[in-house]
């Protein structure tokens, strides 16, 4: 990870400007797969919007009550998916503050017929961290607008990471969740993840010209539309690897990934591995690989 990266240390719980009518409020939950901590938005000038209030932590949801000023409430707690890092203290928050939590449905909302099938017949998610309980009040779907004081929020489903991902056009700006982040190349894991769902997500924000991007961890994505092209490149360099290794004799997802990611540490090996089996879906969708039997995680796949 190079210094740039690093360089995006805010303090832990502080209300910081990012723009007019935005703070970020960085809750305490670093770890490899949320970096410093999941970014929490607080939007508006008097009736407050706040975006992904994140894990269920006594000490965020005191932090964001602390952001409140003189003259200002909460009156939307809005969530992007139902990872844990992101929706948990989202019912408590909306409880403390007497407001409605909106989301595009429950954790399995909006998921592919294809992990909907994996997921039946008995996958579990990667060790990620699904919110099992999260169940929004409002339930929201692409083109809507959620409208408080002083500002508009429009729907964007944007599946792949997370079936229930949204994203939230404000203006020329996005809050992209964890769908596009720039300190990491977004996680996709079966069956919570869809790759097909991603690219064409990724195609979805692509079409449309933003200024910025706030994502659900890391610094602001000053150059979105370099960063979406970047993670359609990544991917596609990924399934070339893939397809690569695959002519030289069928493999499993596991063993596909220890050969790709050599640089990988072995702690992280299971998550590159959910990465791996998510192109071999959607080689499998595309006609260009096949398993040898049923589909599942442990399937032997072979070139086509």
């Amino acid at each position: 990870m190079d210094a740039e990266i690093l360089a995006f240390d805010p303090k832990v719980g502080d209300a910081e400007v990012l723009d007019t009518g935005l703070r970020r409020v960085l809750a305490p939950n670093p770890s490899p797969m949320t970096f410093r901590g999941t970014n929490t938005y607080v939007l508006g000038e008097r009736g407050l919007c706040v975006i992904d209030p994140g894990p269920d932590s006594d000490a965020h949801l005191e932090a964001i009550l602390d952001a409140v000023g003189a003259g200002q409430r909460i009156t939307h707690v809005v969530v992007t998916h139902a990872h844990v890092d992101h929706s948990p203290l989202a019912a408590r928050l909306a409880a403390a503050v007497g407001c409605q939590v909106w989301a595009f449905g429950g954790p399995q909302a909006g998921r592919s017929a294809v992990m909907a099938d994996l997921a039946a017949r008995g996958m579990a998610g990667g060790g990620e961290g699904v919110d099992t309980s999260f169940v929004p009040d409002v339930v929201v779907a692409e083109g809507d607008v959620i409208d408080g004081d002083g500002w508009a929020l429009e729907v964007i489903h944007t599946p792949g990471h997370f079936g229930n991902h949204i994203a939230l056009a404000w203006g020329d700006a996005c809050f992209v969740g964890d769908h596009v982040m720039g300190w990491a190349s977004s996680l996709v894991s079966p069956p919570d993840g869809d790759l097909t769902d991603f690219m064409d997500s990724c195609a979805k924000l692509s079409a449309r010209d933003w200024r910025v991007f706030h994502a659900g961890h890391g610094a602001p994505i000053e150059n979105p539309q370099q960063r979406l092209d970047w993670l359609v490149s990544h991917r596609l360099g990924r399934e070339a690897e893939i397809l690569d290794a695959l002519t030289k004799g069928s493999a499993t997802a596991e063993g596909l990934a220890r050969q790709i990611y050599t640089e990988t540490p072995e702690v992280l090996l299971p998550a590159a591995t959910r990465n791996v089996f998510a192109h071999l879906v959607d080689l499998a969708g595309k006609n260009k690989s096949s398993p040898v039997g049923e589909m599942h995680a442990e399937a032997v796949f072979e070139r086509r």
